[in-house]
């Protein structure tokens, strides 16, 4: 009986009889599609992951690459060159490239007030009570020194001045700046300076600020000796131009190394990757070193030869001189330097033996 009946049922079910199947809409169908495909992405990236890892170990060591090209402002554009890459640009453009300055229109705009040195370095510390006291006192005078004004040394600017640094971004001031200090009488300028330099070692002047080798005194010191050199090289100009070529070497982005020129009297030596340009200015501002060479007493006496050699690589062999002059004996130097006392001497002897005769 019981078999009957479940028979029955199943022919019924067979025949569509019966309770009806549920029935699935098509809106549930895309959400079960998009949980199916859920489902088997949250599968399948742990997998991946675990075959990614499962692979050799990766090291975890690092390695610091370091760029050693420099940039170079070319056509008003930074580029990123080698060592090379520079040079041979440096080359072109010395053989092809002609910069004209424009010094009447400089002159004309300058204004305001003149680089001064020491300006901003006079709170060194010197011997004296609370960093002052008689060296202190003695740079102070002679910076009031109408005839020290006179001079306006640029030996002593290099590099003691932060208005004279301001000043060397301008074209306009720093000719300005030059036309100032190569109006002075360069023999009369060389000898009073030498004469303050003596003064400034003097016991009673800043003698034990230069003994212990303070900074600023030296750098003083320094500037007033090597003052007829340094004259001769930023007072030089291109005949071309008619420009000074200290102010092309400091406002010229090409061919920076030109400014080393500059401290080579202050016995420092050029630096390693240094080259100037290959032209007129580097030329005649190496004859003048090496013409004040003779005074071996000098510090250009010992900077010039491996200046030389260095700027010889770059414009080749002979472009410069590499041997100094022949050395004048000590009493030469000494009657060089004395020579117009020597010379007034004569004529007021002179003088007076006409008229005793």
């Amino acid at each position: 009986m019981l078999l009957r009946r479940s028979f029955a049922r199943q022919r019924a079910l067979c025949r569509g009889y019966g309770p009806p199947y549920p029935v699935v809409s098509p809106h549930n169908k895309l959400w079960i599609h998009l949980a199916v495909i859920s489902l088997i992405i949250s599968h399948w990236v742990p997998l991946t992951v675990a075959i990614s890892l499962g692979g050799p170990p990766r090291s975890t060591e690092t390695t610091l690459l370091i760029d050693a090209r420099i940039p170079v402002l070319v056509n008003g554009h930074w580029q990123i060159m080698s060592e090379d890459e520079h040079r041979q640009l440096v080359r072109r453009q010395s053989e092809t490239r002609t910069f004209i300055l424009d010094v009447s229109t400089a002159t004309a705009v300058a204004s305001g007030p003149l680089p001064t040195p020491f300006d901003g370095a006079l709170a060194a510390n010197f011997s004296g009570d609370n960093g002052g006291g008689s060296c202190l006192d003695f740079i102070n005078s002679f910076l009031e020194d109408p005839t020290f004004q006179s001079c306006y040394p640029l030996s002593l600017l290099l590099k003691g001045s932060n208005s004279f640094f301001q000043a060397m971004r301008s074209l306009v001031k720093i000719t300005q700046v030059l036309e100032t200090s190569c109006k002075a009488d360069k023999q009369i300028c060389t000898d009073y300076l030498n004469d303050l330099a003596e003064k400034l070692k003097l016991d009673e002047n800043c003698g034990e600020d230069f003994e212990r080798e303070n900074a600023l005194v030296i750098q003083a010191y320094k500037g007033m000796k090597a003052y007829e050199e340094i004259y001769g090289a930023t007072c030089l100009t291109n005949p071309d131009t008619d420009a000074f070529c200290f102010a092309n070497a400091v406002t010229n982005l090409t061919t920076a190394s030109n400014v080393y020129l500059y401290n080579l009297p202050l016995n420092s030596s050029l630096p390693v990757k240094a080259f100037p340009a290959c032209d007129y200015c580097t030329s005649e501002t190496m004859k003048i070193y090496q013409s004040a060479a003779a005074d071996r007493k000098k510090w250009i006496a010992n900077t010039y030869v491996q200046a030389a050699e260095q700027i010889n690589l770059e414009c080749g062999a002979g472009f410069a001189s590499v041997t100094l002059p022949e050395a004048l004996p000590d009493n030469a130097v000494t009657s060089i330097a004395q020579a117009p006392s020597l010379l007034i001497l004569s004529l007021l002897f002179l003088t007076i033996s006409r008229w005793i005769i």
